[in-house]
């Protein structure tokens, strides 16, 4: 387990501090691996049955450029910094979102799961805010700052990817045009929540070198 200290600096404010690294660094290694690995082939299996129903109207193309970026966006960091201790964690979280989503696209989940679209907008914004809280808590003391900053992030980059998605498919598909704007704000009150539930858990963890 990650050992983290809270204590306080001369403000008062409480401070985190680490005094061990993260736990078992090879799982967390060989998870990423592995959840890059299935991407890649989830990706590859839409690329060669576009005509599956369930990669209809789902702006596939734009998942095919994106998502790889996303899983690429750790590795050319750690390139560009010097490299030093490869990042797995950080890299595991900015990888899940998008397998997650992926995943859920090629078992027809979004279209058969009444309530599973609503999960994922939580789900998968828990891991991407992680990413981005460990990146920013070896650099900002105040846990209430780092919660903050992460709660943040989840919520303007989540507002991108909505209008991302009606600019994509939402506004030249009737029945989505029709519910958008409900069907946005709920999915932004979820994001919200997978939002401080990423906050919370970057706090919990504390900060490692090893991210």
């Amino acid at each position: 387990m990650v050992a983290s200290i809270a204590g306080r600096d001369g403000l008062g404010m409480t401070t985190i501090s680490s005094t061990a690294t993260s736990p078992r660094p090879a799982v967390v290694a060989a998870g990423n691996v592995a959840a890059k690995a299935v991407l890649a082939a989830l990706l590859a299996h839409a690329a060669v049955h576009p005509d599956l129903p369930q990669y209809a109207d789902k702006a596939m193309g734009y998942r095919f450029l994106v998502y790889p970026l996303a899983a690429l966006a750790a590795p050319s960091w750690w390139a560009l910094r010097g490299r030093g201790r490869y990042p797995h964690a950080v890299d595991l979280c900015l990888t899940a979102p998008f397998l997650l989503d992926t995943a859920g696209n090629s078992a027809n989940l979004y279209d058969s799961v009444w309530w599973w679209d609503d999960a994922m907008h939580v789900a998968t914004w828990v891991p991407w805010v992680m990413a981005f809280g460990f990146v920013v808590a070896p650099r900002v003391p105040q846990r209430w700052v780092v919660a903050g900053l992460v709660v943040g992030f989840g919520a303007v980059t989540h507002i991108g990817w909505e209008l991302g998605e009606y600019v994509t498919f939402v506004q030249d598909h009737p029945s989505e045009a029709m519910s958008a704007y409900r069907d946005t704000i709920g999915d932004l009150a979820l994001s919200i929540v997978g939002s401080v539930l990423g906050a919370l858990a970057v706090v919990a963890i504390g900060r490692s070198d090893d991210r």
